[in-house]
């Protein structure tokens, strides 16, 4: 285990907090068993994906925003695209019209009816399809498949706190415990308490279980948008 003292981000602007990194190495193998299996058996449907995203609007397939990982590690998160290629224009003018919208990002930063989403998108997120190429970062190691999931810099600063040492100390991953709860229902206080609670009791047998428990979670399209 090493010790973390601050968090760094690409800005190599730094937020103190005391931290320790925690290794698995048992779990690290499995994650790129599963990501090897997974990126090789679903090389179809990706291929398939791709060219719906490519042709459905312009842009890029791909989609990496900038997430922070275990001990503050900055790295680009891989999604399909299933925003327009203005999203970032769009909730801007957004937020700055619509006062109850602005009110639903500043409490969960997720928008139930987001208007940024192409019609094709809306359907790659309720199957949760959009999140495919993280397999990708689970190979490099920038996530595990089970995990607290990862978060932007604002939502540890603004609802992590002091317990984003706890939380930075592990991978984050494509699935967890929040998710197979309701997803994006779940209230944010309600997720740091779920996430808090894989890190304490995390083992491979909780990993295997929620894996089991995501995919019924998936076809349910419960809290999902």
């Amino acid at each position: 285990m090493m010790k973390m003292l601050f968090w760094k981000n690409s800005a190599s602007k730094s937020i103190p907090f005391a931290g320790t990194i925690k290794h698995f190495p048992v779990k690290r193998s499995f994650d790129i068993i599963f990501s090897c299996c997974a990126l090789i058996l679903g090389s179809p449907l990706f291929i398939i994906i791709a060219l719906l995203v490519k042709g459905s609007s312009p842009g890029r397939i791909f989609y990496g925003h900038e997430r922070v990982g275990r001990g503050g590690r900055v790295f680009h998160c891989y999604k399909f695209r299933t925003m327009y290629s203005d999203a970032d224009q769009r909730l801007k003018d957004l937020l700055a019209n619509d006062a109850i919208l602005r009110k639903e990002w500043e409490a969960n930063h997720k928008l139930k009816d987001d208007p940024r989403v192409t019609p094709l998108g809306k359907v790659l997120r309720k199957l949760s399809l959009d999140e495919l190429p993280q397999f990708w970062n689970v190979l490099k190691g920038d996530l595990s498949v089970v995990g607290p999931r990862p978060v932007v810099e604002l939502e540890i600063t603004k609802f992590l706190g002091h317990k984003a040492a706890k939380i930075l100390s592990v991978r984050p991953g494509l699935t967890c415990l929040w998710q197979v709860s309701g997803r994006n229902d779940t209230s944010y206080d309600k997720r740091i308490t779920l996430d808090e609670h894989y890190v304490e009791n995390r083992s491979l047998a909780m990993d295997m279980k929620i894996i089991a428990q995501t995919v019924p979670a998936i076809f349910s399209s419960k809290g999902a948008y």
